[in-house]
């Protein structure tokens, strides 16, 4: 498949197979089929507690921040790649019921020479705002610091990454037990909520190195080789026609490219956190669509059908990449998130009250697919282009 074969020439992979057989012998923690790993209360060794630490990073989408600072001196994008980091953690880890209390430190690995100073201060104060608009809606987060590295001769331009870890009651666990006859509750990752000051395009941080790649032209190679591994070769980068500035008007919003394509990660914290005061046990698995898009939620299942055949509409800039990569759909529902990155699934008598407090956010909330018993773990997407089966 060509844009297989193009991702693993950018040096990605979209289903991490050589990570996961790396760990998978590892010990998976109190419960296996928990999104997140959870761990005894080593900080207290209470038998009723656990505890849950969680590290990832914005990926690739700082190069994407990078091109636009260079080429617009907008700094203010590097404040959506700290979210994009933040949430990545914080989602992951609200997959599990952990919504609160929550200590997060970052690790930033910079090349001094391209960036300065006051981007760095601007990931630190962007940190803060980010903390602070959500404390009003629940969730409460503290900045324990991090640790900010010179590493010029391995980070070609900058690296963000946190460090989350929280103590919660292993009552209050939400642990992916997900059923034959589930509906599936997606909440739209596009759009713009009540917590956010901007369309947001719903990019999240996942298959920015093919996004960025197949929408961008050329010319940014040219202008800015720092931008990419020098080992790509050149028939895979910046193949696009875009450039970043180019205007895009979507629901009589006017924005660019680049913006689109640098949409900060939307978190579901302020509605999960809502959600979940009554509501814990309602739920029997909550999927953050991240890694493997679509397909994500085939590694907690067992036996089961999961089908999706009621998505969202393919927002506007999944559309773009798609039509800029000439990507096949197979490919396109397990890099991207394609219109929705939270997942929640429930009995059907449940996900009306669930879907109207989402919406109440600003975020569209609609019952996506059911789950059906099967032999073996199986994901089928249906719409006008058929029948996707992973």
């Amino acid at each position: 498949m060509q844009e297989q074969y193009n991702y693993d020439l950018r040096g990605v992979s979209a289903t991490k197979d050589e990570v996961h057989a790396a760990i998978k012998n590892l010990d998976k923690g109190l419960y296996p089929t928990a999104f997140c790993k959870i761990l005894p209360d080593i900080v207290a060794g209470d038998p009723e507690y656990c505890n849950i630490m969680h590290a990832d990073t914005a990926g690739t989408k700082t190069s994407l921040a990078y091109l636009y600072w260079k080429e617009t001196g907008d700094i203010s994008v590097w404040k959506g790649i700290v979210q994009d980091a933040m949430v990545m953690n914080l989602d992951d880890m609200a997959c599990v019921g952990c919504v609160d209390n929550i200590i997060i430190s970052s690790t930033i690995g910079r090349n001094k020479h391209l960036i300065p100073g006051e981007v760095i201060s601007e990931i630190i104060n962007g940190a803060n705002e980010f903390i602070n608009r959500l404390e009003p809606y629940g969730p409460k987060v503290i900045l324990a610091g991090g640790e900010t590295a010179d590493v010029g001769d391995i980070v070609r331009t900058l690296d963000v990454g946190y460090t989350a870890f929280a103590r919660m009651k292993r009552k209050d666990l939400i642990i992916n037990d997900i059923q034959a006859g589930d509906v599936i509750v997606g909440l739209s990752s596009y759009g713009k909520a009540i917590y956010e000051d901007e369309y947001n395009g719903g990019m999240g941080s996942n298959g920015l190195t093919s996004a960025r790649h197949d929408v961008l032209n050329f010319a940014y190679a040219e202008s800015y080789p720092e931008s990419f591994d020098p080992n790509t070769p050149l028939e895979v980068v910046y193949v696009g026609l875009q450039k970043l500035t180019d205007s895009i008007t979507i629901d009589n919003l006017h924005t660019d490219v680049g913006k689109l394509l640098l949409s900060p990660t939307r978190t579901y914290m302020p509605i999960l956190s809502s959600y979940l005061r009554g509501n814990r046990s309602k739920i029997h698995g909550m999927i953050h669509c991240t890694g493997g898009g679509q397909t994500k939620v085939k590694k907690f299942i067992n036996n089961k059908r999961v089908i999706k055949d009621n998505l969202f509409t393919v927002p506007h800039l999944f559309e773009m990449i798609k039509e800029e990569s000439n990507c096949n759909w197979k490919e396109m529902y397990q890099v991207f998130n394609m219109g929705h990155r939270l997942e929640i699934y429930l009995s059907e008598s449940d996900a009306h009250d669930l879907i109207q407090l989402s919406e109440t956010f600003g975020v569209e909330a609609k019952v996506i697919g059911r789950v059906e018993e099967a032999e073996g773990e199986h994901v089928e997407i249906r719409g006008s282009f058929g029948t996707l089966k992973y």
